[in-house]
């Protein structure tokens, strides 16, 4: 397929602002658990959501350039009841607003009690809040990943590993920002986020190196004979019938040579995966913000090339008619 750079930082921006949320809340719960101390104030936990709340926003704006008519994206919800696009694209703006409102109730320390749990656990309006964001942040994962594992004819999508990997890069992506964002705001939660950054790299790895050996051992169900109706046994195609490109040869290949995707694939296990652990294990001993947040740009620039190399991986059976293009 075809990488279209506007998905792939869609999803990568939302993904990165998808964990950085769950990792303030996992904070939050944390807190009152008295597992780790409770945060100083409320601009912590404000600030923090404001910021995954730009990176959802930048990853929707990003999406825009990818249609031929920004004006109509509104219909794009139409199909709700069959289509995991249309669920995307009315979960998306819910799990803003709710983040945003996560975001709003916490700079106005609107942190009552509402309710307590056996008298001793109190719940607020940010708790109740950032439960249901967290619902639709994982139901957004979902929606995402659906996208594309429902495609049968896709054989490299159309496994449940294309959820772990989004979910698992999301979240990777997020609680790193997280342990840099912690470190800049003097919080004592940088080996915390650090460590579940380590932990969820590390998945994000194990699952992406388990979807690239089942790619590599799967075999085309369609043939020469099925694209075109003929069951000769020896058919070869010599031409297409036009000398110039087309839609097809644009949008369902990536154009690159073998040699080219080798080097992406090399690429992005270093830097989305192999050079980050190694930093955040380096925090452990040096809590710097600037060697953090390079952990973060660096794991940011791997998981770009890691969603070029998912779309450039799949192999449309259209390809098959159209190979001496392609």
């Amino acid at each position: 397929m075809h990488p279209a750079f506007s998905v792939i930082f869609l999803t990568t921006l939302i993904g990165a602002g998808q964990g950085f949320f769950l990792a303030l809340y996992t904070g939050q719960i944390y807190s009152l658990a008295k597992i780790l101390p409770v945060q100083q104030g409320t601009s912590f936990y404000s600030f923090g959501s404001l910021i995954a709340f730009g990176f959802l926003c930048v990853g929707l704006v990003a999406s825009m350039f990818h249609l031929g008519h920004p004006e109509r994206a509104w219909r794009s919800a139409a199909q709700w009841r069959t289509s995991w696009l249309s669920r995307e694209v009315i979960i998306l703006p819910i799990f803003i607003a709710l983040v945003l409102a996560y975001a709003v109730f916490q700079f106005m320390d609107w942190n009552q009690p509402l309710f307590s749990i056996k008298g001793t656990i109190a719940i607020d309006a940010t708790l109740l809040i950032g439960f249901i964001a967290s619902i639709f942040c994982f139901i957004l994962f979902l929606a995402t990943t659906m996208i594309y594992a429902s495609l049968k004819f896709l054989q490299e999508w159309h496994t449940p590993l294309t959820f772990f990997n989004f979910t698992f890069h999301g979240l990777a992506s997020g609680f790193t920002l997280a342990a840099a964002f912690s470190k800049s705001q003097g919080e004592s939660l940088v080996l915390f986020y650090a460590g579940w950054a380590i932990l969820f790299t590390l998945s994000a790895l194990l699952s992406r190196t388990i979807t690239l050996l089942r790619n590599k051992k799967i075999h085309p169900q369609s043939t020469v004979q099925s694209a075109i109706g003929v069951r000769h046994n020896k058919i070869s195609q010599q031409a297409m019938g036009f000398m110039g490109g087309s839609f097809n040869t644009r949008e369902f290949f990536h154009g690159k040579s073998r040699t080219f995707v080798r080097m992406v694939r090399f690429f992005f296990i270093l830097f989305a995966y192999l050079i980050p652990i190694g930093i955040l294990a380096f925090s452990f001993n040096s809590e710097l913000f600037e060697v953090l947040m390079a952990a973060f740009v660096i794991q940011m620039l791997g998981l770009i090339a890691e969603r070029w190399h998912f779309f450039a991986e799949a192999r449309h059976p259209q390809n098959i008619y159209y190979q001496s293009m392609a």
